[in-house]
């Protein structure tokens, strides 16, 4: 069979991008911890707000520390707000935030960390991120959700000592 010169050319360069951009996935993967967040468990969006779930404790219990500089956040969107909405936390911190959606889709981003990941009604995702630098990170919603999108905001407050929260 016969191929013109120019389309085995466009063909092996095809090939050879194709092999480059699958480096790069793996590279990004593997060296880097880049990965796609996924739905960590199911909830019931009707129920998620309510005790027993810890998307129903108090505002001041969603954030526990599970050792000395590791802790995780329960998040949950709805219009318009994030509950809790600040979060305080040491210098040094690795924070796993687990986030959900009592109503519809928000978006969740940490401004300057690779935390940003969809809030969806009956999925919990899961990010972690390490906050060596201290000051204040906002939160934002970057799926636009209604109204009064525009407030729908957060803050984590990295303090230089581990002040009471």
């Amino acid at each position: 069979m016969h191929i013109d010169r120019y389309e085995r050319l466009f063909l092996y360069a095809a090939v050879a991008l194709l092999v480059v951009f699958m480096g790069a996935l793996a590279v990004s993967s593997f060296a880097f911890g880049i990965r796609v967040p996924t739905a960590y468990e199911q909830v019931d969006p009707r129920t998620v707000a309510t005790p027993p779930s810890p998307w129903g404790l108090p505002e001041a219990e969603r954030m526990r520390e599970l050792s000395p500089g590791r802790y995780e956040v329960y998040v949950l969107a709805q219009m318009w707000q994030f509950t809790p909405r600040t979060i305080i936390v040491p210098k040094g911190s690795q924070v796993t935030f687990y986030v959900t959606s009592r109503d519809i889709q928000h978006g969740f981003k940490i401004a300057n960390t690779n935390v940003n990941m969809m809030a969806l009604p009956g999925e919990v995702g899961v990010l972690s991120a390490t906050f060596d630098t201290p000051g204040t990170y906002n939160v934002i919603c970057h799926e636009y959700c209604g109204a009064l999108h525009h407030t729908m905001f957060g803050q984590i407050v990295v303090e230089e000592s581990g002040a009471e929260r």
